[in-house]
């Protein structure tokens, strides 16, 4: 147990900081959009946000070659390079000359670094929440793998509080000019600590494994055609898990704080920075709790109640939320969607990774993620906006409910709440590899 809990903290460290890099982007987008457009250009706002939307696309690509190398080649040495590239990233980013200086050159920095971003992102998810499913021991694997997503969320309260603090000591335009670049910039330094921890990490896949790649023996491991061909049907289980959930996440917890920043942009900026800091912090906090609550009840359960509330919901906090102007009213709106949410983030690293057996694992669990995170979750806040600007916020609802809901249905008849799985009978996957 102690040995889990230390690898647990070091995997989680790992994730905080690639996802600080991550939101930093999505928190701060009004303040350097004009770094990077010009002010004059009225479409802007969805420039930034298409930028936002195209790094998903680099996530499948970053999904395969992350997940084959760390089924190959170790979870820890995969999770050290993705933390590295994005460390340098956020540095480029952070100092892109303005488009005042360079033109169109300072948005095309921005999306290439951003697309790179975005592949090792695609890397970092897959692999992490492989490595802290089979880091967690039996019995308790809800619980300690929910911190996967306990650091992806407090990234963006990270983010959140990164904001709040420069807004305290530095007025709006401060922000716009340099205090932006200072946001990036302690992502990249940051990221640069957690190279160091992670080099102590144990690792979560044998040394069997790992010699047997090195040497040719292992061609199944990280193979892609292994996972097409034999193991379709959880990568396509994997797919519909996540549609459903990363459409609602990116919809709840990156275009409902948008809601309550734009809402409180006038003299309430900084209520409104720090009403999104305790909502975000209060969505962190339930995560172990829904993973608790997982080894005691089962994932399915969790999961249908997400997909029940998400189906039930979402139509009330995406009209209401926009409309409020009391701090109280607007929490408890967005409050009550990320006990919704909880349902699925808490566990959805843990029931991917106990589709897929040992020597597919990593490339499953980020593959069949990215694919549905690229087709739905990325796209989340540009199709919100474009709908919003076109006065067609109705069509987005309907569609975002329609996702979840062929997701609610994947839950209630395709899982089983508790039983056998790759992840705690590791003998299922050597059996499976020896009948071919």
């Amino acid at each position: 147990m102690r040995r889990s809990v230390s690898n647990t903290l070091k995997g989680s460290a790992g994730n905080l900081v690639e996802w600080y890099d991550v939101y930093v982007y999505s928190v701060f987008a009004i303040y350097f959009e004009s770094q990077f457009f010009s002010s004059e250009d009225k479409n802007s706002t969805l420039y930034v946000w298409a930028i936002f939307a195209a790094t998903f696309l680099m996530r499948p690509i970053g999904a395969w070659y992350f997940g084959r190398f760390a089924d190959r080649y170790g979870r820890r040495l995969a999770l050290t390079v993705s933390v590295t590239i994005m460390a340098a990233c956020s540095f480029v980013i952070a100092l892109t000359p303005t488009a005042a200086t360079i033109g169109i050159g300072a948005s095309i920095v921005l999306l290439v670094a951003r697309l790179v971003q975005g592949f090792a992102t695609g890397g970092e998810y897959g692999t992490s929440a492989t490595y802290m499913s089979e880091a967690a021991i039996p019995g308790r694997r809800g619980f300690l793998s929910s911190f996967h997503y306990v650091t992806l969320v407090g990234g963006h309260v990270l983010a959140q509080l990164t904001l709040l603090i420069m807004l305290t000591f530095l007025d709006v335009p401060q922000v716009s000019e340099w205090g932006w670049r200072v946001a990036f910039g302690i992502g990249g330094v940051a990221a640069i600590v957690v190279f160091w921890l992670r080099r102590s990490m144990d690792e979560s896949l044998g040394a069997e494994s790992i010699e047997a790649a090195k040497s040719g023996g292992a061609r199944a491991s990280g193979s892609l055609y292994e996972l097409v061909v034999h193991q379709w049907r959880p990568l396509l289980l994997c797919f519909l898990i996540t549609a459903g959930g990363t459409v609602a996440f990116y919809t709840y917890s990156v275009t409902g704080p948008k809601m309550i920043q734009s809402a409180f942009a006038g003299g309430d900026v900084i209520t409104g920075t720090v009403l999104n800091l305790i909502v975000l912090t209060l969505l962190m906090v339930l995560q172990p709790l829904g993973g608790w609550l997982s080894d005691i009840v089962g994932r399915k359960s969790l999961l249908v109640f997400f997909g029940v509330g998400g189906v039930l919901y979402t139509w009330f906090l995406i009209s209401a939320l926009p409309q409020q102007d009391d701090w109280l009213k607007a929490f408890v709106i967005l409050a009550i969607g990320f006990v919704i949410l909880t349902g699925y983030t808490s566990i959805n690293a843990v029931v991917k990774a106990e589709l897929f057996p040992t020597h597919v694992r990593a490339l499953g669990v980020g593959l069949g993620y990215a694919l549905a995170n690229s087709a739905f979750g990325g796209t989340a806040p540009l199709l919100y906006q474009a709908a919003l600007s076109t006065d067609h916020v109705t069509m987005f609802v309907i569609y975002a409910t329609a996702i979840i809901a062929i997701s609610l249905f994947v839950y209630v008849f395709f899982l089983k709440n508790k039983g056998q799985n790759w992840l705690d009978d590791a003998s299922m996957g050597e059996r499976a590899k020896a009948s071919r």
